[in-house]
């Protein structure tokens, strides 16, 4: 089966809402991550990404205009030992709190994320979708899920997990939104394969010169060389 073409998946769709890519640079020598946010009102759109010591968060830009920061204002991005975890709200605490008080037994996503469900935010329901990768060996695995409500019915969360062992050149990409929509229909069937390049800079170039002009507000990217060496983190804020 030939891969998505990220670029087409994202100039085509006007609202993937907030978007998880991870996978394997082209020549196979790092692990690659990318978190993007979109909004429509303004309350979404007041956001940047704003990184601290093993991890990322987001915070509105002018906050005089902060409405409601409950599922807005959270942190997508954080970093424990040989692990990274990005998801699309507070979840990632979740997942890292889990770990850090449990350790990992190989199940600790999936177990930590068995407490949580989509988000509480009708009609939309806005799925809960999130990504750990685990460093060793020179080589990393990784895993996605997606918490979603019954096909807009709020009375049962569906809880999707996928488990990925990287090839060079792969990642998969899973949104929140199938597209754009009132109310917003969520994401379904399984997260979509996708090519990856080699660097950082030119994952975050792809993915933000293809998110809608109007509606895209902030992108994470993290390149990890699977050598040991140094990370390379790159955000890009609309708002500056």
């Amino acid at each position: 089966m030939a891969l998505y073409d990220l670029k087409t998946l994202l100039s085509d769709n006007t609202y993937p809402g907030r978007g998880i890519v991870v996978g394997k640079s082209a020549d196979g020598k790092n692990a690659m991550i990318a978190y993007f946010i979109m909004g429509r009102s303004v309350n979404s759109r007041n956001r940047v990404f704003e990184t601290f010591e093993n991890g990322m968060r987001t915070k509105a830009f002018d906050e005089s205009k902060l409405a409601d920061p409950s599922l807005i204002i959270y942190n997508p991005y954080l970093h424990l030992d040989n692990i990274d975890i990005v998801t699309n709200g507070d979840q990632t605490n979740t997942v890292y709190d889990y770990i850090n008080e449990n350790g990992e037994d190989g199940y600790a996503f999936e177990k930590s994320l068995h407490t949580r469900e989509f988000e509480p935010d009708a009609p939309n329901f806005t799925p809960r979708i999130s990504a750990i990768l685990h460093y060793g060996d020179n080589d990393f695995r990784y895993k996605l899920s997606i918490l979603k409500s019954n096909n807009g019915n709020p009375e049962a969360c569906q809880r999707y997990f996928f488990s990925y062992m990287p090839l060079d050149g792969i990642g998969h990409f899973i949104h929140t939104y199938k597209c754009d929509g009132d109310p917003i229909p969520s994401f379904f069937g399984e997260p979509e394969e996708v090519a990856l390049p080699n660097t950082a800079e030119e994952l975050a170039d792809l993915v933000w010169n293809n998110l809608n002009e109007d509606n895209k507000v902030s992108l994470f990217v993290r390149s990890v060389p699977l050598d040991g060496s140094a990370p390379t983190q790159l955000i890009i804020n609309k708002n500056k």
